[in-house]
């Protein structure tokens, strides 16, 4: 792996063998950081909002999860 610096982005140069989940994984997750680098959340209000997607995903899904 060779990780480049240059004055506008960071260059990650990975060998073909890596696994293109794992890799999608990460890029995700970079991206991730990316959107929400700007952003000062307490970290109770982030358990608030993800219970509040728990709750929605399940009330949604439920029916079909249980047949």
């Amino acid at each position: 792996m060779i990780v480049e610096r240059t004055t506008h982005e960071v260059i990650l140069r990975l060998p073909a063998s890596v696994d293109v989940k794992e890799l999608q994984d990460l890029i995700n997750f970079a991206r991730y950081k990316e959107l929400v680098s700007g952003f000062k959340v307490s970290q109770s209000v982030v358990d608030e909002i993800a219970d509040e997607i728990s709750s929605s995903w399940w009330n949604n899904n439920m029916e079909s999860l249980t047949k």
